[in-house]
């Protein structure tokens, strides 16, 4: 631990909050990490069959989330084969301990493997890690696996565990399955095809690749040490050490938890000590409250909320960027966050509006990319591929507008003299600063149907993960950025961090 101390002093400095060269703007080198990539292209938003291959969450949005079922049947297979009813994943932790989170990584391309110089430096003595969700983008293929996970982290000595996101759902569940829970395939049941909604999604679902024994089979040699090996129970589980409770929550294809998940994590959360829940999708997010529904009633945020429960923070992938919501509730805190930042494309965070939900201030609210930085590279990345120069803004100029926008001062100090003109205003609109009709796609709709759009291979990366320590007196949570430059290779940022007693 006294590395990671170490390292997030030195981090402090070194961050997007201090210089744009913290940031990643001055990348007077890239990092090492383009010699750990496979020599093979990965895949490619672009390509029309990676969007068909990703057709699962198209058809669950209009014709209903089939996930929920299927996960009862995965559960009641992995009880047949022996796995804890409950879940529960043991682990002789000493009183205090800590693990790295990774949210939505496995893209498998530079934005990926940026990651892992800085996750290997700050988690070389972590216990474990959790990737949540999306471990394998686009359809969560189990023959995917060896170069979006086993290659990237075979040199993480601890066990890696993980919940599932809506990508690793679109091929069933089966690759998820196979390499966490050492689960044989499910016998597909075919819906057959009718009129009804149901039919249609039947007709239509993507099915289960085949997964080559023999290729999964090489790629775990990749990680083959006794103390990197791990088996959990199930998509959902829980972990109980002295002083905390980590509870992982499967959300499926749409967002929302099964009957059977429901009344498991209400018996979980029961247990008398203070809790971290980490779920597939976030709780608090771009302003908005999604606080996940249970089949049969209430929703995962009544859990969290209850007092009883003693839950102190959520944490939820699938957004690609970091956030964080400290929301006051019956006279405490409980810290809401988005940590889906360790892979994927960068969502945008210029589009989120002045924070007030939750009774959040802007003030109190935490975001990596800053607002302006991420106005800045999406100005950057259209000007560029529409090659409309006018749309580009500096760094310095987005900061300046995004105080306009949202009524505060830049987090980063801006060193020059900035004059806001009528071209600059216009290109923030179309980029999404301010709200209007007509705008280039970085919002929701960008998020489920544009996303391709957004995606690059050059530094910076704005790329985040977490570092989460335990005592027996206090829960802490770090926030590290990767930007692909060799600088933030060096010393990874720190972008944010949260002390939470644990008392």
């Amino acid at each position: 631990m006294v590395m990671v101390e170490v390292a997030a002093e030195r981090g402090k400095q070194a961050s997007s909050r201090v210089s744009e060269a913290g940031a990643g703007w001055d990348c007077g080198e890239i990092g090492t990490y383009r010699a750990l990539r496979p020599d093979k292209a990965g895949f490619s938003w672009f390509n029309p069959l990676t969007l068909w291959r990703s057709r699962n969450d198209v058809l669950a949005a209009l014709f209903g989330d089939p996930s929920g079922k299927v996960r009862v049947r995965w559960m009641r297979a992995q009880r047949a084969r022996g796995a804890d009813p409950e879940c529960r994943i043991d682990r002789a932790d000493a009183p205090s301990f800590s693990f790295l989170l990774l949210g939505d990584p496995g893209e498998g391309d530079a934005s990926q493997y940026a990651t892992v110089p800085g996750i290997l430096k700050i988690g070389q003595d972590t216990d474990f890690a959790v990737i949540a969700s999306d471990v394998i983008y686009p359809a969560g293929a189990g023959n995917e696996y060896p170069d979006k996970f086993y290659r990237p982290y075979k040199d993480y000595k601890a066990p890696i565990y993980a919940i599932p996101g809506n990508h690793d759902w679109y091929d069933g569940l089966g690759g998820f399955m196979r390499v966490f829970c050492e689960a044989a395939p499910l016998k597909v049941q075919e819906e057959g095809f009718s009129l009804s909604p149901g039919g249609l999604r039947g007709l239509l679902w993507s099915r289960p690749e085949r997964i080559d024994e023999k290729l999964l089979e090489r790629a775990r040699a990749m990680r083959p040490l006794p103390e990197q090996q791990a088996v959990q129970p199930g998509p959902y589980w829980f972990m109980e050490s002295d002083n905390l409770v980590i509870v992982g929550i499967d959300t499926g294809i749409a967002g929302s938890l099964d009957r059977e998940q429901g009344e498991w994590l209400r018996r979980v959360s029961a247990i008398p000590k203070p809790k971290l829940l980490i779920t597939g999708k976030p709780i608090y997010a771009r302003n908005q409250h999604k606080p996940c529904p249970i089949e049969g009633g209430g929703t995962v945020d009544d859990v969290v909320r209850d007092p009883a429960n003693r839950y102190v923070a959520a944490i939820g992938g699938d957004i690609h960027n970091y956030q964080r919501y400290p929301v006051a509730v019956d006279g405490r805190v409980i810290q809401y966050i988005v940590a889906g930042g360790s892979g994927a494309f960068t969502h945008a965070t210029h589009t989120i509006r002045k924070v007030t939900v939750g009774g959040v201030a802007e003030h109190d609210f935490r975001c990596y990319p800053l607002r302006g930085d991420s106005l800045s590279f999406y100005s950057r990345l259209y000007s560029r591929r529409l090659r409309m120069k006018w749309l580009y803004l500096r760094p310095a100029e987005a900061a300046c507008i995004m105080r306009e926008q949202i009524g505060n001062d830049p987090v980063r100090p801006i060193t020059e003299e900035v004059r806001i003109t009528r071209r600059m205003r216009w290109a923030a609109r179309f980029l999404g600063a301010w709200p209007m009709p007509l705008r280039l796609p970085v919002g929701r709709v960008f998020h489920r149907w544009l996303s391709e759009l957004s995606d690059w291979d050059t530094p910076p990366f704005f790329k985040s993960f977490l570092h989460i320590s335990v005592t027996p007196t206090e829960l802490r949570i770090r926030c590290f950025a990767a930007t692909g430059c060799l600088a933030q290779e060096i010393d990874p940022p720190l972008e944010d961090e949260v002390r939470i007693p644990l008392t």
